[in-house]
């Protein structure tokens, strides 16, 4: 096993129609208004940026992130990223009974050298942290999208 690969999968419920989703989901600039460990988000041109993000851990995470795919009409969003994390995101909204589904795909290979030397010890924290950004993350679009 690769202690420092990650493969994340998270499916949010949220309200209104996935075009009004997918529009928050793509300014990327305007994450750290709704989505608390968005911290930062400086944009390079109009393809790329530099994102730097921290949850539970005090410890900041940063990464150039370059746009892959964007496709209004399949509803994906995706990015390559590199720096402390090397790898993929990417979201696929659809429609749902109540609004949209916005599932959230991410592979990434972990090149921070500290999250590195704790690898192994610090995998259950580094899987906690993820899960709770990713709440977070959910509560904040799902309240931006119901004052929408």
């Amino acid at each position: 096993m690769d202690w420092c690969h990650y493969r994340f999968r998270s499916v949010w419920h949220v309200p209104g129609a996935p075009a009004d989703a997918y529009a928050e989901l793509e300014r990327a600039e305007d994450y750290p208004l709704w989505w608390p460990q968005v911290r930062e988000v400086k944009p390079i041109d109009d393809r790329s940026g530099v994102i730097r993000f921290r949850s539970f851990l005090p410890y900041d995470l940063v990464v150039t992130a370059e746009e892959r795919r964007r496709d209004p009409a399949a509803g994906v969003l995706e990015i390559g990223m590199t720096g402390d994390l090397d790898g993929w995101a990417r979201w696929t909204l659809t429609a749902a009974p109540a609004g949209t589904r916005a599932r959230y795909d991410q592979e990434v290979d972990v090149r921070s050298p500290l999250m590195r030397r704790l690898a192994v010890p610090g995998r259950p924290l580094f899987l906690l942290n993820h899960a709770l950004m990713m709440r977070a993350g959910r509560r904040g679009l799902a309240a931006r999208l119901a004052a929408v």
